[in-house]
């Protein structure tokens, strides 16, 4: 791809992420332009004009009737042919309450608005604030952590985390297939086989609930170590330069 790929950035109605997302995408050497959702909602063929898309994290629509619902039914009603033909090219990141909207649009685990995985309240039944060690599924073909190290720290701050699968046979699905991106180390907040990202098959579809965005400096993190947060950004910003 020989111009600089441009990633729509969502925001408003709650979404509180999106500058530092739009920045991490800059820093990664990207560019990034926020659309309002309600912009995206009155002309959903604003995606033709980009090669990414990010949901950042946040409290979309105050998460009433449940963390990401009323942003995935909007983007369900207005925007699914825009989408339908958008993921099938082009990658996408969800991110905290990203990841919630993309699982209850159906567009993970399988990209087919089919609604086979939720995120429900952390075991311990409320909000964690913490950082947490993640582990990277080596074989996974998610092109948004190619970059990224078998460890590493990112912040975790939700109230509604825990990944569960309808069936045992959704979860067999997604372990086969290597979908299950990345994994907690220690299972903090009692996820299904301590996931804590996966992708679609393709692996251009994303989603994680800790925040990449917020680990882009080491001097964001609160003790020696390496930031590794940009690398998924980077990681997104190869891929499709590689596809010129």
């Amino acid at each position: 791809m020989s111009i600089t790929p441009n990633f729509m950035v969502l925001w408003g109605d709650g979404i509180n992420c999106e500058n530092e997302t739009a920045k991490a995408v800059e820093l990664a050497g990207g560019r990034a332009t926020k659309i309002h959702i309600n912009e995206l909602v009155e002309t959903p063929s604003l995606l033709r004009n980009f090669q990414g898309l990010i949901i950042p994290g946040g409290f979309s629509f105050g998460d009433h009737l449940g963390s990401g619902q009323i942003l995935a039914l909007k983007l369900e009603r207005f925007a699914k042919t825009e989408l339908e033909a958008f993921v099938k090219e082009y990658p996408v990141m969800g991110i905290c309450n990203g990841f919630q909207t993309l699982v209850r649009l159906g567009l993970l685990p399988d990209a087919n608005f089919k609604k086979t995985c939720s995120l429900i309240k952390n075991e311990q039944g409320h909000f964690e604030n913490k950082w947490v060690e993640l582990e990277k599924n080596q074989s996974s073909p998610c092109v948004w952590t190619k970059n990224l190290p078998e460890n590493f720290v990112l912040p975790a701050r939700h109230g509604e985390g825990r990944f569960i699968c309808e069936s045992d046979e959704v979860l067999k699905g997604l372990q086969e297939k290597n979908q299950i991106a990345l994994r907690y180390k220690e299972n903090f907040n009692g996820a299904t086989d301590r996931i804590a990202g996966v992708c679609d098959s393709s692996g251009l579809i994303f989603a994680l609930m800790p925040h990449p965005e917020a680990a882009v400096h080491d001097w964001h993190l609160p003790f020696e170590g390496q930031a590794w947060g940009l690398e998924f950004f980077k990681s997104a910003l190869q891929f499709l330069k590689g596809q010129s």
